[in-house]
């Protein structure tokens, strides 16, 4: 599912709601997300999951056409895991 397919579901389950009204909503809460992992913290959503952020430190890579060696810099990555609910409606419990 795109963000415009979750737009138009949520106004198919809303119709007293205006488009723009629900992409501001979409649009606000994906971005307090990433504001908030932005800033180092945890987003947990209850029975969905939790967006986290993990610190991968440098190490040494290899180009793969090469196989050169290639310093690769310390970065900060996205990370989800999954709630129980969502776990178990994946696994038709």
């Amino acid at each position: 599912m795109i963000r415009s397919e979750l737009v138009q579901k949520l106004m198919d389950e809303n119709p007293h709601l205006y488009q723009r009204d629900v992409e501001r909503i979409v649009s606000t809460i994906f971005e307090e997300i990433i504001d908030t992992m932005a800033g180092g913290d945890r987003v947990e959503l209850r029975g969905f999951g939790a967006f986290s952020v993990k610190k991968r430190g440098s190490r040494n890579g290899r180009n793969p056409r090469t196989g050169e060696p290639v310093a690769v810099e310390e970065k900060h990555v996205p990370f989800f895991k999954t709630g129980k609910l969502l776990r178990d409606r994946l696994n038709g419990k």
